[in-house]
């Protein structure tokens, strides 16, 4: 059989054979029978294998991405070249910081792949919306980290690989936990001719980037940072031996950050009850961070203490950690403050005035406070407790179940067991011991004879510091959100340990009450108050 005479001119087949040879070296023309997404798939599966060289898997890894980067769409489709685009993303991201010590990592790389694709890999330059490359200290992928008291993922659909950011250094960093800081970074990778450009996102400050030529909704997820800090097996345990313990927990005491320091996002400090731990705003805090508008213009920090400190010793812990952020980061926004339960007391301690005038004219503790005044100077730990001044760079606060005015539970059976089991920290007791006579200690704070004041003893509406702290005006709007569990009997109500006599504040700029027990920060009707009221924020502070 004779063919036909082939008359296509001579520069066509040229042209037609490089072309084809292009298209092969860059993966884009699959093998008979095979889809780009087999393709791109199996890629992904030789990217995973042990057996093969570190350079050979990024190379593997690159194929994945760039056969499915063309084919992302507007991103927000489920499909199998953006499952295989943010696996690969992903895994390349965790592979080039884990390998032989990160030998691949935060350097460019000229990498050629198995098919004969050569990618020269760069990484993006650091912005006000990408992370540094040489930041993080290692990243994990949300699917290894546990939920722990995450019951809801907050999840944005997008493209990308979805990775925890981990950020842990010796010496310690100011503010950061013992397990270091961690943040949601999604990494994507474009592709320009042969190179390949790795970039490390913040979907906190946007949610939404330039992939691949086009604005795309990125991939992340914003609960896993939270996970990451795993709460103790017993975390009840835990917080009792804070409140019985002091002395264990005072090193511990402090401020801490849950993600990196942003200069452009307003903190949020919560400060946690009697018997409890940071982890109390865990699903608070998670529910937050459902609106995309609250995670973009909030930071959420946490403070520490040792619950069973008294409640003015530990408002001015508190007021010195802030203090101590503030000239850190002289240029950090300014603060709202929420605090639960005993918590919120010392929350309301960072907005007003108390002066040693305030103290001596009161007709029940006036002159046991003269003479602990004349007695001690301005810098002893005493007087300190006793007077300071409002912290102006605090703009907003809110209280949840906050005992204002003390708790009937304080002089009850359970509440002076409390008593007699807590022990004071011991350079707390010297301080105290040394400031004052056992008669004016028991006279200005109520603790009863020959007995040093606690957290619990500080909590009977007898005290007589409530008549002077709560005579002192705050200088800041101020939010109420009590729980009554469930009655709606308010203003009969209580929360099962704080009645609504004692949380209700006059002159709050709104109050809710919520259908819940004492411990109802994880409430949906508490979280989306809590929604409203930042939003609120933001808008009277000029957004």
């Amino acid at each position: 059989m004779k063919t036909k005479p082939n008359n296509i001119p001579i520069w066509t087949k040229y042209v037609a054979a490089a072309t084809c040879l292009a298209l092969v070296a860059g993966c884009a023309t699959p093998p008979a029978g095979q889809t780009p997404d087999a393709i791109a798939a199996k890629s992904l599966q030789e990217a995973r294998s042990t057996h093969f060289a570190p350079e050979a898997r990024v190379g593997h890894y690159l194929d994945a991405a760039a056969l499915t980067a063309p084919r992302l769409g507007s991103g927000k489709e489920d499909t199998p070249a953006r499952e295989t685009y943010n696996a690969a993303t992903a895994e390349l991201t965790e592979f080039l910081k884990t390998d032989d010590g990160g030998k691949l990592w935060n350097h460019p790389e000229t990498i050629t792949s198995s098919g004969g694709k050569t990618y020269h890999l760069r990484f993006q330059p650091a912005s006000s919306s990408v992370w540094a490359s040489d930041y993080f200290t290692k990243f994990e992928n949300p699917k290894d980290i546990k939920r722990g008291l995450v019951k809801t993922e907050v999840i944005h659909e997008g493209v990308g690989g979805a990775l925890v950011g981990v950020r842990t250094v010796t010496p310690q960093e100011p503010f950061a936990p013992h397990k270091g800081m961690a943040a949601a970074v999604t990494s994507t990778v474009d592709f320009h001719g042969s190179d390949a450009v790795l970039t490390l996102h913040r979907p906190s400050t946007d949610p939404s980037a330039q992939v691949q030529g086009k604005v795309r909704p990125l991939e992340a997820n914003f609960s896993a940072p939270i996970s990451y800090f795993r709460p103790p097996n017993n975390l009840l345990l835990f917080g009792m031996m804070g409140t019985l313990s002091g002395g264990n927990m005072m090193e511990r005491t402090g401020l801490y950050f849950l993600e990196p320091y942003d200069p452009n996002r307003i903190p949020v400090v919560f400060v946690h009850g009697l018997a409890s731990t940071p982890f109390t705003w865990v699903k608070t805090i998670t529910g937050l961070q459902q609106d995309p508008e609250i995670r973009k213009r909030y930071q959420p920090w946490v403070f520490s203490y040792a619950t069973g400190n008294p409640i003015l010793y530990s408002a001015l812990r508190l007021r010195e950690e802030l203090a101590r952020a503030d000239k850190l980061y002289p240029n950090h926004k300014p603060y709202v403050v929420v605090g639960h339960s005993m918590g919120g007391m010392l929350t309301h301690d960072q907005v007003i005035n108390v002066t040693e005038a305030m103290w001596e004219r009161d007709k029940n503790v006036g002159q046991t406070a003269k003479r602990i005044f004349a007695n001690n100077s301005n810098d002893s730990l005493v007087v300190r407790a006793l007077t300071f001044q409002a912290n102006p760079r605090i703009k907003r606060v809110v209280f949840v179940c906050t005992p204002h005015r003390g708790s009937v539970m304080a002089t009850s059976g359970i509440g002076r067991l409390g008593i007699s089991l807590i022990k004071v920290p011991f350079t707390v007791a010297r301080s105290m011991t040394e400031a004052m006579t056992n008669a004016d200690i028991s006279q200005i704070s109520g603790s009863g004879a020959n007995r040093l004041p606690n957290s619990v003893s500080g909590l009977k509406p007898t005290n007589p510091t409530f008549p002077v702290v709560n005579s002192a005006r705050m200088t800041v709007p101020y939010h109420s959100i009590i729980g009554d569990r469930g009655k709606g009997d308010s203003p009969n109500s209580t929360d099962g340990v704080v009645a609504y006599w004692s949380s209700h504040l006059d002159g709050a700029k709104s109050e809710k009450i919520v259908p819940g027990p004492h411990g109802s920060c994880e409430l949906p009707e508490t979280i989306a108050e809590l929604d409203r009221i930042l939003k609120l924020h933001l808008k009277n502070q000029g957004g």
